[in-house]
């Protein structure tokens, strides 16, 4: 018997699922960096300023998303280069703008620079 899926049933994850997934695969690389560093997520927590260790955990677990304004001290705090830390994290939430800005032109002078010269 062949089985027959709905119309609303696709062979393909979802794109949330996705998304979840590639947060989860993040959460294991700022683990293994956490870890190499010596830290617990409580130590991480209280170097970034946090009162509750279990955002650490929420974003280690793919459930929650660093808030870009703690990129950079996350980094520090993981001795991890800034730059190295943000693709790395836009590489796996926003896959898409991570393809487009990575393989960019770097001769190209971009027209924000350019509005900043005006």
């Amino acid at each position: 018997m062949v089985a027959v899926r709905k119309p609303s049933e696709s062979a393909e994850p979802d794109e949330n699922e996705m998304q979840r997934e590639r947060r989860r695969s993040l959460g294991k690389v700022l683990k293994k960096w956490r870890e190499a560093e010596g830290h617990t997520q409580a130590d991480l927590a209280n170097i970034l300023g946090l009162k509750y260790y279990s955002f650490i955990s929420q974003v280690e677990n793919g459930i929650g998303r660093i808030p870009q304004s703690f990129y950079g001290p996350w980094a520090d705090a993981l001795s991890i280069d800034r730059e190295e830390f943000s693709w790395t994290v836009l590489a796996a939430i926003e896959p898409r703008l991570y393809d487009l800005l990575a393989h960019r032109d770097p001769n190209k002078a971009s027209r924000a620079n350019e509005s900043q010269e005006l």
